[in-house]
């Protein structure tokens, strides 16, 4: 499992400084329903915008 997640969405609830996401899991699905063949294809369902 992953050690660190960066992400750059700052506007992102669980982004912290120096790009780290801080959610406990994080959620990424295919973004047409079927087989990603690469990033651009999924999506993060972890995303909520910060208040």
């Amino acid at each position: 499992m992953a050690k660190d997640v960066l992400c750059e969405v700052n506007s992102c609830k669980y982004w912290n400084e120096g790009n780290k996401c801080t959610a406990t899991t994080i959620y990424v699905v295919s973004r047409y329903g079927k087989t990603a063949a690469n990033s651009e294809e999924t999506d993060c369902k972890t995303f909520e915008p910060k208040a």
